[in-house]
């Protein structure tokens, strides 16, 4: 497209879950299975009252539990349906099976998680334990700072699911309590524009539930002889590859919407004051704005500092992150989830493997915090900052920090 298209765009105050609700409505699904869980619950309860309004021209299913609710959708899916469901937490863990059969089917399924910690101890507050404990399963994930890129962000992962070059599900992400329960205004595309951007649906050309097109769905497939094991390995690789061109298409449909809408999103990884930078902070999901806030306060004091926001999680883009990096010195990586089995973030071991492929070495160092709903401050960052600015000065890394330990 040429020049920035400028359709009519109304406005509207909502929550992160009322805005993704507003974003499946514009999105003209077919079928949303519903089940609700702390703390996505309103999300499901907005949809089904804007159907019950007529707001929202779609089925909606209210099944017994998670498992059942991927499981609806699959068949709705493979019959040729735009299809929508949202979870969190615990209903995530319960989905597990179906969710995991998802991507191996090449259905494009689009689901919010509202993320939240894990059980136990007992909490339904905000962190990434969920989404991040399934975080190799085999879907796309892209995480949100902002209500509005919620509701943007939501409509684009169709347009990047549906694409014939990917055919996988996509994980919109958005925290919960601060992105879940915060209001705030945002504009809200026209109907018309929505749907000319989307297209028109095409979802089960590759495999599909069709008395004119009989096969076999999700055969068994394997095994030590035969053509099973090449089979299988066809399937993987080509799940790679999809993963792979999501990439690419990720890029090119955050660039069409920023021409359609005038609205711009990172695609893959935001910069903020990297231009001379000398170290960085790499942060995640809502988190960000307070981080931005203390680079700022920190920048005032002289400190050549930046930040990197990793909108796309899965697949990680390495070489986006290499690009962004510049010349940096040190990097604080600071997560809102744990990997249990190497006493870090998630987001850490991926740069980790990410510096690999700089052509220098970086040193690098891991903070934790906001779990189960804390909040995370300037001042934390400010402790982000310092640490990671003596990095940059010549100190060695240290253990991984956790930053509201003593809060």
């Amino acid at each position: 497209m040429s020049a920035v298209l400028k359709p009519k765009q109304a406005f509207a105050v909502c929550d992160g879950n009322e805005a993704a609700a507003l974003a499946v409505a514009l999105s003209d699904v077919d079928m949303v299975a519903i089940y609700p869980i702390t703390p996505q619950s309103s999300l499901v309860e907005y949809l089904a009252k804007f159907a019950a309004e007529g707001k929202l021209d779609a089925e909606i299913v209210d099944v017994e539990g998670e498992h059942s609710v991927l499981s609806v959708l699959h068949g709705a899916a493979l019959a040729g349906a735009r299809t929508y469901t949202a979870t969190c937490g615990p209903g995530l863990a319960f989905m597990f099976e179906p969710y995991m059969r998802t991507p191996g089917m090449r259905m494009p399924l689009v689901m919010t998680i509202v993320t939240r910690d894990t059980l136990t101890p007992q909490s339904v507050w905000g962190g990434h334990q969920d989404a991040m404990s399934v975080r190799e399963v085999g879907w796309v994930q892209m995480y949100c700072e902002t209500v509005q890129e919620v509701l943007d962000t939501t409509i684009m992962a169709y347009k990047i699911a549906e694409h014939h070059d990917v055919m996988l599900p996509v994980n919109v992400c958005h925290d919960g309590n601060y992105l879940s329960y915060g209001a705030t205004r945002v504009e809200l595309p026209d109907q018309a524009e929505v749907s000319a951007f989307l297209g028109t649906r095409d979802v089960n050309w590759h495999a599909a539930l069709d008395p004119d097109r009989p096969m076999a769905i999700d055969p068994l497939t394997g095994g030590a002889g035969g053509p099973g094991p090449s089979l299988f390995v066809r399937y993987r690789k080509g799940q790679c590859g999809g993963m792979q061109n999501s990439l690419r298409i990720i890029e090119e449909v955050h660039a069409e919407w920023g021409q359609r809408f005038g609205r711009h999103h990172a695609p893959l990884v935001e910069s903020y004051r990297m231009d001379d930078a000398d170290y960085a902070l790499v942060t995640i999901g809502s988190m960000t704005g307070a981080a931005k806030d203390a680079v700022d306060e920190a920048r005032n004091r002289g400190q050549r500092v930046g930040l990197l926001k990793v909108k796309t999680f899965r697949p990680f883009p390495v070489q986006a992150m290499v690009r962004a990096l510049g010349n940096v010195k040190a990097v604080g990586v600071v997560d809102r989830s744990v990997s249990f089995g190497w006493n870090c973030g998630p987001l850490y071991q991926e740069m980790l493997g990410t510096l690999y492929h700089a052509p220098v070495k970086i040193a690098v160092m891991s903070f934790i915090g906001g779990l189960a709903g804390a909040d995370m401050t300037t001042d934390h960052f400010s402790h982000v900052i310092e640490r990671t600015a003596a990095m940059a000065r010549g100190g060695a890394p240290g253990e991984t920090v956790w930053l509201n330990e003593h809060d």
